[in-house]
């Protein structure tokens, strides 16, 4: 299970939203306890894709090296990403799941009209052949 806190949650959503219709993507921070995460940070990244963003992401690499180095600077892990899907529901495409890592949570931010309308996450097996739905809890 992950938990996204408020101030993450708020930073997730704005940043959905200030990139429709492109797609968001950024990094999230927290601890591990367990099979429970708790995202305490939520690090808006810019799209680095250079194609069409409306249906494709790409994390930057600078922001990945910051975002990882914050963490240990804050005694935090990377547990995951997160990504908007503008204008479409929140599912975990063949796209996403050839370009994830194992073991890192992936939420999916479905946005709708510019607004955010729902969230769900998933987490990728070892070989990146299938995915499973991870419980998700965040502020509403």
């Amino acid at each position: 299970m992950i938990r996204i806190e408020e101030g993450a949650w708020r930073a997730m959503v704005e940043h959905a939203e200030a990139c429709y219709p492109r797609e968001c993507c950024g990094i999230l921070l927290g601890s591990v306890d367990g099979d429970n995460r708790t995202a305490t940070f939520a690090i808006a990244c810019s799209n680095a894709y250079e194609g069409d963003q409306k249906d494709r992401f790409q994390l930057d690499p600078k922001h990945q090296i910051a975002a990882d180095r914050r963490a240990r600077e804050q005694e935090l892990s990377v547990l995951g990403f997160f990504h908007s899907h503008p204008n479409e529901e929140s599912y975990f495409s063949a796209t996403d799941l050839k370009n994830s890592w194992p073991w890192y949570s992936n939420i999916v931010i479905s946005v709708k009209d510019g607004l955010a309308a729902y969230a769900r996450c998933f987490r990728a097996n070892e070989d990146q052949t299938a995915s499973e739905e991870e419980e998700l809890s965040y502020p509403r």
